[in-house]
């Protein structure tokens, strides 16, 4: 099974807040194992690791990295979600097991990525959400695997209902 890290480039804390702390989050429910952000934020790492805690798992996020030397020293496949790939379902099952940078851009991403990826892929050729993309990517990559787990180090769990909320506090491990 890939082992997998997604690398958020150009976060803008001013504007990016919510949507990179929602690419954060759907890497973490889909199946990723960390998540490395450009631009230092500690709010977002505080508000990751508090889901992270609350709700289980080993996800990891650090922010503040330079993404020009970790893209270039990642020892595995680098997959880059644009709008310009071949097509998500074509890609995932060439996502070999290993180490996998996912490469999710906020602004203009730098020809240098496009070069350095073994996997250029688009879910659509229409302008939409990464974090859409990233969730449709994993998803095809685990077969749907990662929705149907329970988390580690768990405090409470959202039990499914019709109607309602049925949320559970755990006993602690």
């Amino acid at each position: 099974m890939p082992e997998i890290t997604v690398l958020r480039l150009g976060h803008r804390p001013e504007r990016d807040k919510r949507i990179t702390t929602h690419v954060a989050l759907t890497a973490r429910a889909f199946g990723a194992r960390r998540i490395v952000v450009s631009t230092k934020d500690p709010g977002l790492e505080e508000s990751v690791r508090d889901v992270v805690r609350r709700f289980g798992g080993d996800f990891e996020i650090t922010t503040g990295i330079n993404w020009r030397r970790f893209l270039q020293d990642f020892q595995g496949t680098v997959v880059h979600l644009t709008m310009y790939g071949v097509p998500v379902d074509e890609a995932a099952p060439k996502v070999p097991d290993g180490d996998v940078l996912v490469v999710v851009g906020a602004e203009k991403v730098p020809p240098e990525v496009y070069q350095r990826a073994d996997l250029n892929v688009s879910v659509g050729n229409q302008p939409h959400s990464e974090v859409a993309a990233l969730a449709i990517l994993l998803d095809r990559v685990f077969q749907g695997r990662m929705l149907r787990r329970d988390y580690d180090g768990a405090q409470i769990k959202v039990l499914p209902c019709e109607r309602g909320k049925n949320v559970v506090e755990l006993p602690k491990q």
